[in-house]
């Protein structure tokens, strides 16, 4: 049985941050296997802190995860030289990831009174002084929850750029253009609500936590807004691995939402642009390569092994779409059409919907289909500029929109 903790803060933390007794900033920075990089974060942190937040005490909160590779004692030997920054590293309890790390930093905050969180992740390297102060400001001017607005490369944030956004925006009305992306500006009330709800023994707790936090404030009516943080860029990986748990996790969180949430989508219609504030920050996301191969290969190995699934979950027209994929020619011409896949996204959200026990195996047949769209993303934006791949992006969500009624009709009806 897994244990079930009513706090994230260990003893030891505690006591130290009730010597502290208050902040006006939190700043918390969840970590596991960051090894140097998070040296580079907490130095700009408190660079920010120091260059735009002089008049505040504040505390830069690590949390980490259990790491094995040193980055608790990387973070421990940074010393931040400030009368009104303080700095504590600690090991959260909970279910290991993301989401837990960050309620230790809300409870954190919540016993400080502090009036700004801000969150970023321990990977970044393009992080600079201003990505506190953008995520920072909108807190005073009443905004709730600030997220991220990068400059990305074309093909980073896949998850986002095929499902996330789209479905934010279809959704719940509103153009998020990083309803993932992981570094967060909270209020003080917003804080106190995900603190508030009973999930934090559930995958919210593990990658779940960045879309959760996104839909719940939109949902609970608090005010949403975007922050100019230039590229980003972190530490190497693999731009097409957000496979098995991430995208489990939040995938499945985005589905297993939207049945908590039916009422409140039901009824909403078309989107609105989400105020983004800040000074831009010349930062340009340097371009990589994805190998279309290997996502392909992927796609027809799944074929393989789930097309009966894909036979019943998805329209017939659909199923031959993919069928035809697969025994399909050259890498070049490998091309999704844009309905094909809102249709089988709404699919799968309603089968998820109706089979409670299966949800697990059902997300697990849809990432074959979700590479699938990503070699016909490749393919697509192929000598497109930045600003003309932000446009297919666009077109893309708007098609999501435009079928939503699609999805109202299949909703709890089965597939």
């Amino acid at each position: 049985m897994v244990q079930r903790f009513s706090t994230a803060l260990r003893t030891t933390l505690r006591e130290k941050i009730e010597a502290l007794d208050h902040a006006d900033i939190v700043i918390g920075i969840p970590t596991f296997h960051s090894g140097f990089s998070v040296v580079h974060v907490i130095q700009s942190v408190a660079r920010g802190l120091e260059k735009y937040f002089r008049g505040s005490n504040a505390l830069i909160l690590v949390s980490d995860g259990g790491s094995t590779d040193d980055s608790r004692e990387f973070a421990e030997q940074v010393e931040v030289n400030s009368f009104h920054i303080e700095k504590l590293v600690t090991i959260y309890r909970g279910i290991p990831g993301k989401g837990s790390g960050l309620r230790a930093i809300f409870e954190a905050a919540n016993f400080l009174k502090a009036e700004a969180v801000a969150v970023f992740d321990s990977d970044l390297i393009s992080i600079t002084p201003e990505w506190v102060k953008n995520l920072v400001d909108p807190i005073s001017r009443g905004y709730d929850l600030v997220c991220p607005y990068y400059r990305r490369y074309k093909l980073d944030g896949t998850i986002t750029n095929t499902i996330a956004y789209n479905l934010i925006r279809a959704l719940y009305g509103q153009r998020v253009r990083q309803p993932i992306g992981g570094d967060f500006g909270v209020s003080r009330q917003l804080a106190k609500h995900y603190l508030d709800q009973d999930v934090w023994e559930s995958d919210v707790a593990r990658f779940g936590i960045d879309i959760y936090m996104t839909v719940s404030a939109i949902v609970g009516g608090f005010s949403v807004c975007q922050a100019r943080l230039g590229a980003k860029i972190h530490g190497q990986k693999d731009p097409t691995a957000d496979l098995g748990p991430m995208f489990q996790q939040v995938v499945g969180t985005i589905f297993q939402m939207m049945g908590m949430h039916e009422e409140h989508w039901r009824r909403i219609n078309g989107s609105q642009d989400v105020a983004i504030l800040g000074a831009e920050l010349n930062q340009e996301a340097p371009p990589f390569e994805i190998d279309r191969q290997s996502l392909i290969d992927y796609f027809r190995l799944g074929y393989g092994n789930f097309h009966g699934i894909w036979q019943q979950v998805l329209e017939e027209s659909d199923y031959n779409v993919f069928k035809n994929l697969v025994a399909g020619g050259g890498i070049d011409s490998f091309v999704l059409p844009v309905e094909t896949w809102v249709r089988t996204v709404y699919r799968y959200a309603a089968a998820f919907e109706v089979t409670p026990r299966q949800r697990i195996k059902m997300l697990n047949t849809l990432i074959p289909l979700y590479h699938a769209r990503v070699a016909s993303l490749i393919n697509e934006l192929k000598n497109k500029s930045a600003e003309e791949s932000e446009q297919l992006f666009n077109n893309q969500a708007e098609v999501f929109e435009h079928m939503k009624d699609y999805l109202r009709g299949i909703w709890k009806k089965g597939v």
